[in-house]
């Protein structure tokens, strides 16, 4: 598959699901009265928001303008891990939610890293953006695996005191 074809569709995708993440979050008005609910449901929407916006970036620079995607996905990945590493100082109890944001966190740190110093894609026989590309699914799985635990009640903060 083309890349630029690849990054049209995860974005589109990505924005979908945002769409619908936020169809479920209004059906569900408590969510959004408990600070700690509030921060979950928010780090899920990030989840597809923050990939969503670098697939865009990704198509608009693409191979033929590097530096355009190299410097969005840096910006978007350190803001990414950051608001992954405040939400996971926040995690309490279930050990599968503190992997995953764990996980995103340290997704979103090779992210930029990668988008920083491109050559480091060349040691895995990639092209910069391809890896990019692999590590932003990576991210979305990640963010469906949420989902699921948030929905079946498992990954649900547990109330501030």
């Amino acid at each position: 598959m083309d890349i630029a074809t690849f990054y049209a569709l995860f974005s589109a995708t990505c924005f979908t699901l945002v769409g619908l993440w936020w169809n479920v979050v209004q059906s569900h008005d408590e969510w959004m009265r408990d600070p700690a609910q509030r921060r979950v449901v928010g780090g899920v929407y990030l989840s597809f928001l923050l990939p969503a916006v670098m697939g865009l970036f990704g198509q608009v620079g693409g191979a033929e303008q590097p530096r355009i995607w190299r410097a969005a996905f840096v910006f978007l990945a350190l803001i990414g891990c950051a608001c992954t590493l405040r939400l996971l100082a926040r995690t309490r109890g279930d050990g599968f939610v503190v992997w995953q944001q764990a996980g995103a966190a340290l997704i979103y740190a090779v992210i930029a890293v990668v988008g920083a110093f491109p050559e480091l894609a060349g040691h895995v026989g990639l092209r910069p953006i391809q890896a990019e590309a692999v590590m932003l699914i990576a991210l979305v799985v990640l963010g469906h695996a949420l989902v699921w635990r948030f929905m079946a009640g498992e990954g649900r903060a547990v109330p501030e005191d």
